[in-house]
């Protein structure tokens, strides 16, 4: 136990001197001071930790929280540097491997599509999908649209419209993923009526920072979902929890939803993933859209091969029935 402190200790004072040096910075656009420090941050917080961010004190939550917020900033500025230039080819799509993190959303993409697959059978091959804080580079999107769900439309929100702009840019000259791609400027607050057209709801990481705020967001969405819908929730584990906000499936939950499957990786994936449905609130004694006694969110392996195989063999036998129909008429 005395070793783990001095390690938690020590892992705080270096996060700590990272968020001084990062808040000082003249500017978080991508530049090679800005990357080192960046890079350094990541390093430091994706290996396995005994740190529970939560437990914290006071001084070291109140660090944790700005430098959440420097990241969000950083984040949304390396976003937009990478739209514009990937903008100026023909082709934006065919370019995506050189944002500096392709590799990283690609895995996650395709862990976040195998979840559905093996926790919700009946999101394998959704109608229409919402991403909630979809940004200027919408990676998600355009990687399950592109990879995994080839006939699924996609409504992304996002409260900037030049980020809404820019990501219109990258799906310009793809006929098969542009026809399918929406790009609205929106405060999920005021989305209501909209949310029931969706079998599948994503919520970015940085939508909702501080732990109230996620909370709200997560019970506005259990409010205005339809029934049976799932929610993919992004959420952070030990100390991956100073890069991004750590989200209480106990909330999840209270916001109107079962919690089928919690999701930590171990890899370069730095976020958590909880899959979630929208429950009925009559048929299961919901108040307000909030449980009474929400139960313990299971913690689950990654997918397995048979899980992959299956999710495979249900994608292709969309694929096949679609085609079959498109053939026929």
């Amino acid at each position: 136990m005395e070793a783990q402190n001095k390690e938690v200790a020590a892992l705080v004072e270096k996060i700590t001197g990272l968020q001084a040096a990062i808040a000082k910075l003249p500017s978080l656009s991508p530049c090679p001071e800005v990357d080192a420090l960046f890079t350094d941050l990541v390093t430091a917080c994706v290996p396995p930790s005994p740190v529970d961010v939560t437990k914290l004190g006071p001084e070291a939550q109140a660090m944790r929280e700005a430098l959440i917020r420097l990241c969000s900033s950083a984040e949304g500025k390396l976003e937009a540097h990478y739209a514009d230039m990937l903008a100026a080819f023909d082709n934006p799509l065919d370019h995506l491997h050189r944002f500096p993190y392709y590799s990283n959303y690609i895995n996650l993409s395709k862990l976040e599509y195998e979840l559905l697959a093996r926790y919700v059978p009946g999101c394998i091959a959704p109608a229409r999908v919402a991403f909630v804080g979809s940004g200027p580079l919408p990676f998600t999107s355009l990687v399950l649209a592109a990879r995994h769900l080839p006939n699924t439309l996609f409504d992304n929100y996002d409260l900037c419209d030049a980020a809404n702009e820019r990501a219109k840019k990258l799906v310009r000259a793809d006929k098969d993923v542009g026809a399918r791609m929406s790009f609205h400027t929106a405060d999920v607050a005021d989305l209501t009526q909209e949310l029931r057209a969706y079998d599948v709801v994503f919520l970015a990481a940085l939508v909702g920072m501080a732990a109230e705020e996620k909370a709200d967001v997560i019970a506005h969405l259990g409010r205005h979902m339809t029934d049976g819908a799932a929610l993919v929730v992004r959420s952070a584990h030990g100390a991956r929890g100073f890069l991004y906000p750590i989200v209480d499936p106990e909330d999840v939950a209270r916001g109107g939803f079962e919690v089928l499957a919690v999701y930590h990786p171990d890899d370069e994936v730095v976020n958590s993933v909880i899959v979630a449905r929208k429950v009925d609130a009559q048929a299961t004694g919901l108040q307000n859209g909030r449980a009474r006694a929400p139960g313990a969110a299971p913690v689950v392996s990654p997918p397995c091969k048979c899980c992959k195989m299956e999710a495979n063999a249900l994608e292709k036998r969309e694929v096949f029935a679609t085609t079959a129909t498109e053939l026929s008429v």
